[in-house]
């Protein structure tokens, strides 16, 4: 019967109604499978969403005081093309092989099965902690129109809808990210379109013109180590947007639907992070001291988007801000618990967890991995009320390296992908989406990140003083990743993959 399917899904490869009723429909003595119900407007906005977040909300005011206009904008910059060719290596390999689940099965595919199972495990705590991490943040949000209802209450609240948002379908899920990812773009391109009016003089009366790019020491504050700052903090801004190469499995047509919304990520990035910080740093100052307290969800009324339209004469810009940031926290989280429910489905079917989480209803949703899910991230969230927080701290850091492990793992898994494609006789024509620039496009990203892991141990000097909590919480996730491949690798006896011997096999 296996063979038959195979046959069968290779002739249907071409077809994607009959690839997607295939891929939904169970065989007789098998468990249902994951729904392939994305529609192309699902995953471009699935990659929007994973772009827009907080680290522009808040966090791009921070990084303005940090770096100066100039040092933030080439952080953000080059953090922009890592992503871009990191989105491309991975839309080379996701529309070959849409695996259902998650992309770091291309690492066991194409590296080496401890790689890849350490790969999978850590991108799924990592997505675990960023559910406890908005769940949170959420409860803070709250806070400020109901101050006197205990954090808790609201998180309980956030919690109960996002997992009511995944237990419908993944359709579900699908639609609620593009309609949480509309109200982000609009709100960008809102914010920009009032920027440029309040630069020019048409709102508020007053020409700003470039002045606070040379105001001071600006436009680079505080020289490489001002610009390596932002670098660190623009990087975790910028997680999420690999989200479609987890969606690429249950995507109707994946060979259509996935490059389309790659090739969209490096001119949203360039317009809504690049353009934005543009604006943020011709009408606010970097020396504003209000832009040093706006990484903070407590801090809303001082983030910048909230500080250009009260410059513009928007009176409920605070309100109007808190409202989208509140938006922005469920879309994250939202996408965190859908993006672990199909990496642990994944891992399950992989023999790289229990059977029992490769299980899905009839809706084609993975509950016992849901439920999971859910249910460390709530005590995650457990740990930000007991002991000042401190355990909290380590894992929030955590859950912020991991994302660039997972990072690595792409660039590594495409660079094999590549060679193992050649090597076992195929054609570069053969590809639905080739990647620009290989080999540099991963060698680039993996340096970066390298670099970014690296600097980790940079927050934690501070006014001279080393803080041993900072710097662990930040190399966590890399003694984690170790221990898990290491210890993968010698119960398992496992081998690096040769290229001649790599699975190929799209389905």
């Amino acid at each position: 019967m296996e063979a038959e399917r195979s046959f069968t899904q290779q002739s249907h490869l071409k077809d994607p109604e009959k690839l997607a009723e295939l891929e939904s429909c169970s065989i007789e003595g098998e468990k249902a499978e994951l729904r392939r119900s994305l529609k192309g407007r699902h995953l471009s906005m699935i990659s929007i969403g994973g772009t827009i977040g907080t680290g522009l909300f808040l966090a791009s005011g921070a990084s303005i005081a940090t770096g100066g206009p100039g040092g933030a904008l080439l952080g953000y910059g080059l953090i922009g093309i890592m992503v871009f060719f990191l989105m491309t290596s991975l839309g080379e390999m996701a529309t070959y092989m849409p695996i259902s689940g998650s992309f770091n099965a291309y690492g066991a595919r194409f590296v080496d099965p401890a790689f890849g199972f350490a790969l999978s495990w850590n991108y799924w705590y990592s997505w675990a902690l960023t559910v406890a991490v908005e769940l949170s943040a959420g409860g803070l949000i709250m806070q400020y129109w109901l101050p006197h209802v205990p954090n808790w209450v609201w998180s309980a609240c956030l919690l109960v809808i996002i997992v009511g948002i995944n237990s419908i379908s993944v359709k579900g899920y699908g639609e609620a990210e593009y309609w949480f990812a509309l109200i982000k773009v609009v709100t960008v391109v809102i914010f920009i379109i009032i920027g440029i009016f309040v630069a020019t003089g048409v709102l508020g009366g007053v020409k700003y013109g470039t002045r606070n790019f040379t105001l001071g020491d600006a436009p680079f504050v505080d020289g490489a180590l001002g610009t390596l700052g932002v670098f660190l903090v623009a990087g975790f801004s910028f997680m999420g947007t690999e989200l479609v190469g987890v969606a690429a499995g249950e995507s109707e047509n994946p060979e259509k639907n996935v490059p389309t919304a790659i090739k969209q990520v490096f001119w949203r990035i360039l317009l809504f992070y690049i353009g934005a910080i543009m604006i943020i740093s011709f009408l606010i100052p970097y020396t504003d001291p209000n832009l040093v307290s706006s990484g903070s969800v407590q801090d809303v009324a001082i983030s910048p988007f909230t500080l250009v339209f009260k410059l513009a004469g928007l009176g409920p810009a605070s309100d109007v801000m808190n409202a989208i940031i509140l938006i922005t926290v469920l879309s994250a989280g939202n996408s965190a618990l859908y993006a672990c429910t199909r990496t642990l489905w994944m891992m399950a079917n992989s023999n790289m967890a229990p059977k029992i989480f490769g299980r899905v209803n009839s809706r084609g949703v993975p509950m016992h991995a849901l439920i999971l899910t859910a249910v460390v991230g709530c005590l995650a969230f457990l740990t930000s009320l007991f002991g000042n927080g401190v355990i909290y701290m380590w894992l929030l850091r955590a859950s912020s390296t991991s994302g660039f492990i997972a990072w690595i793992g792409i660039a590594v898994s495409h660079y094999r992908f590549r060679k193992a494609f050649l090597a076992q006789g195929h054609s570069l024509d053969e590809l639905p989406y080739r990647a620009r620039l290989y080999p540099f496009g991963p060698i680039l990203a993996f340096v970066l990140c390298a670099v970014v892991l690296g600097g980790q141990g940079y927050e934690a000097y501070t006014n001279g003083h080393f803080d041993w909590g900072v710097c662990i919480g930040g190399y966590l996730a890399i003694i984690i990743f170790a221990v898990l491949y290491f210890g993968y690798k010698i119960i398992n006896k496992t081998k690096i993959v040769k290229l001649t011997e790599c699975d190929l096999s799209r389905f």
